[in-house]
């Protein structure tokens, strides 16, 4: 007992040594991430209004990790994500109608001021980001009822998806880049064959009526995939 108590005890003070401090983050109510990481920075929501905390993912040298701020949009930061093609950039969309991407430093150097490209207005708020899993340059947004599609290098949309009835909740990408899942506020989702980018939509009921925000979380193995949300399932 006495050395179990010894190694717990060692394996906190491992855990305290990672922890990050002196984080401000936000509160936002959003469909949206409020945490992302890739392999060299942590992006969170801060408290401030159009603004995102940025830290680094490892420290240097043993130093205390410190979180600086990336000023992006004049309204509230609704969703981010990194892309998996470059962990170095990040796309955030906002309430004020826009979806930015910033190319951040690898290390030691100052946040940008200014974004890499914009796309947008959207004409209503954007509520959610996704990059494509498998497409380099591809990435969905979700904005009021509809789901566009943007080749991020052409700042050109390459396909909108069929309106929902009602507010966008959430966005999955299949990992394979083949199905896109999306939902809304009426318990409805669609999956849209996205290769194309002339997606074929099919819309499925959902069960119950979620008085919240559903996120869709695409579960896949070949050719098999499971879109569920976080009160209700599409199977």
């Amino acid at each position: 007992w006495s050395r179990f108590r010894t190694a717990k005890r060692k394996h906190r003070g491992a855990l305290r040594q990672a922890w990050i401090g002196d984080v401000r983050a936000g509160s936002t109510a959003s469909c949206g991430n409020h945490v992302k990481a890739s392999s060299r920075w942590i992006a969170f929501s801060a408290d401030t209004t159009g603004v995102l905390g940025i830290v680094p993912l490892e420290g240097q040298d043993g130093d205390k990790r410190t979180v600086s701020q990336l000023y992006c949009h004049s309204d509230v930061v609704t969703d981010f994500d990194f892309s998996p093609f470059d962990q170095l950039l990040l796309a955030t969309g906002s309430a004020d109608e826009m979806v930015k991407l910033w190319r951040l430093p690898r290390s030691g150097q100052d946040l940008p001021s200014s974004a890499a490209l914009t796309l947008g207005p959207a004409g209503c708020p954007v509520a959610l980001l996704q990059f494509h899993p498998t497409a380099d340059g591809a990435l969905a947004s979700g904005a009021g009822t509809r789901v566009t599609v943007w080749d991020v290098a052409q700042q050109q949309p390459l396909t909108d998806l069929e309106p929902h009835g009602d507010q966008l909740q959430s966005l999955s990408w299949k990992q394979d880049g083949r199905l896109l899942g999306t939902a809304c506020k009426v318990s409805r989702a669609a999956l849209g064959a996205a290769p194309s980018w002339c997606p074929q939509v099919v819309s499925l009921a959902a069960h119950g009526d979620p008085p919240r925000g559903s996120p869709l979380c695409c579960c896949a193995r070949g050719t098999k995939r499971i879109f569920s949300g976080l009160l209700y399932g599409i199977f």
